[in-house]
C-alpha cells in the first residue's frame, strides 16, 4: 500500500541524491520519468504492478550502466483511477518540466482525459495500460501502444464461448464509464457479425464494489456466460455473490483486471474464470521475454511474484529503454518520440512488436487463461 502521493525509484544510485531535473528530465546522469496511475483503490494492483515490471526493466538497464551513461529514474504519482485527479497530475508534472516522458499510465476514463493534454504539450505517453481504441489514432505521434485492443479481446471472448463451447445466451457486466462502453461496443460487435445479441447488461460506478443491483437484473435472464469489464474488486464481488446466488455460468472478464489480484480477492470462487490476456504466461521461462523478466522481477525485490501486469509493465520498460537507446546521447522529448516512432519490428524473444507509419501498436497478441482451483492460471489452447 502506497502512504505517500509519490513514489521515486533510482537503481544502482541508491546512495546518492538524484541531480536536479533539466528542462524536459535530462541530466548528464540521469533520465527521469513520470508514471500517473491508480497507486491506492481499487485498481492499484494495476498501477503497482505496472511500475514494479518497469522498474525491473530500468534497473537492469542501470546495472549494466544506464543508456548512454545516464540513470534512469521513475517517480510514480497516484491518481486513485479518477479522470480529474489525474488531469491534474498529469498536468504538474508537464509543468514541472522535470520529466521526459510519462511511462505506464492506467486506465481508459483517465487516458481519455489526459491524452488531449500530453499531446498539446509534446509529452511522450508510452505503454498506457489500456486496450482502448482511441488512442491507437494514427495521428496520435506522441503515444506509444504495447498491448492489443479491448475489441481483440472481447472478439477472442465471443469466438471461444459461441465458436467453442456453443453458447447462446450472453449476458455483460461493465463499468459504467468509457473503459466499460469500449468493452461493450467489443462484446456488441462481436456478437451482431454473428446475428446475436446479449440477453442482459449490468453497470456498477467505477470505484465502487456496488454490484448487487447489476447482478440481480443480469439473474433475470438465466445467462450461460456473463462477460465482464471492470476492475478486480468489484467484479470479483460480483462472481461471488453471483456463486452465493447459484447463477451457474460461464465468468469471462478482459486483461485490465489484473488477473492475479483478481484470483486472490476470489479465492476458492475463482475456479473456471476465464480472464483474456495481452502477455504471455508470466511462468514460462521457455520465453526468453519470460526469463529475463523472472531474473529481472528477482534483483528488483526477491520476494516479487511474477505476474501478468508486472510482465506488462516490464515489456513497458524494455520497450522504452529501446526508444532511449535509439534516441542517442543527445535526448529530448522530440528525439525520444522520433527513435520511439521509427523503431520498426522489435523482437524481445517471445514477444515481438511491430510498429509502422500510422501504427502505434506493438502487439495484436490475445490469449485466454482460465484460473484453477488453487488460484494459478492455465493457458487454454485455441478450441480448449
Amino acid at each position: 500500500m502506497f502512504h505517500l502521493t509519490r513514489m521515486t525509484a533510482m537503481a544502482a544510485v541508491l546512495c546518492a541524491a538524484a541531480p536536479l531535473a533539466a528542462e524536459q528530465g535530462v541530466t548528464d546522469d540521469t533520465i527521469n520519468l513520470a508514471q500517473v496511475a491508480a497507486m491506492e483503490g481499487p485498481a492499484a494492483a494495476l498501477g503497482t504492478g505496472m511500475r514494479q515490471g518497469m522498474l525491473a526493466a530500468f534497473e537492469e538497464a542501470n546495472r549494466a550502466g544506464g543508456i548512454n551513461g545516464r540513470m534512469i529514474s521513475l517517480t510514480s504519482i497516484d491518481d486513485g483511477y479518477e479522470p480529474d485527479r489525474s488531469v491534474n497530475e498529469v498536468r504538474d508534472v508537464i509543468a514541472s518540466g522535470d520529466y521526459l516522458a510519462l511511462v505506464g499510465p492506467v486506465g481508459t476514463p483517465t487516458t481519455k482525459a489526459t491524452q488531449p493534454i500530453a499531446t498539446e504539450a509534446g509529452m511522450p505517453m508510452i505503454a498506457p495500460f489500456t486496450g482502448a481504441g482511441f488512442l491507437r489514432a494514427p495521428e496520435l505521434s506522441n503515444v506509444v501502444n504495447v498491448r492489443a485492443t479491448y475489441d481483440a479481446e472481447t472478439q477472442a471472448w465471443i469466438d471461444h464461448l459461441v465458436d467453442v463451447e456453443g453458447l447462446t445466451d450472453i449476458a455483460i457486466l461493465y463499468q459504467d464509464d468509457g473503459f466499460g462502453r469500449v468493452g461493450l461496443s467489443g462484446v456488441t460487435k462481436a456478437l451482431e457479425a454473428r446475428g446475436m445479441s446479449l440477453v442482459a447488461e449490468g453497470t456498477y460506478t467505477r470505484n465502487t464494489v456496488a454490484v448487487k443491483s447489476a447482478l440481480l437484473e443480469i439473474r433475470k435472464a438465466k445467462p450461460q456466460a456473463v462477460v465482464m469489464v471492470g476492475a478486480y474488486k468489484p467484479l470479483a464481488e460480483f462472481i461471488k455473490l453471483s456463486r452465493k446466488m447459484k447463477m451457474d455460468a460461464t465468468f469471462v472478464t478482459i486483461s485490465f483486471v489484473g488477473s492475479k489480484a483478481l484470483a486472490a480477492e476470489l479465492g476458492a470462487d475463482g475456479e473456471g474464470v476465464i480472464i483474456s490476456q495481452v502477455v504471455p504466461q508470466p511462468w514460462d521461462a521457455n520465453l526468453p521475454i519470460v526469463a529475463e523478466y523472472q531474473a529481472a522481477l528477482a534483483a528488483h525485490d526477491a520476494a516479487a511474484e511474477p505476474g501478468f501486469v508486472s510482465l506488462e509493465g516490464y515489456v513497458a520498460g524494455r520497450l522504452t529503454i529501446e526508444g532511449l537507446r535509439n534516441a542517442g546521447a543527445d535526448l529530448t522529448r522530440d528525439s525520444f518520440m522520433n527513435a520511439m516512432n521509427t523503431l520498426g519490428t522489435v523482437d524481445f524473444g517471445g514477444m515481438t512488436m511491430t510498429f509502422g507509419p500510422g501504427d502505434n501498436q506493438g502487439s495484436d497478441d490475445v490469449f485466454l487463461t482460465r484460473i484453477e482451483t488453487d488460484g494459478s492460471f492455465t493457458a487454454m489452447t485455441p478450441g480448449s
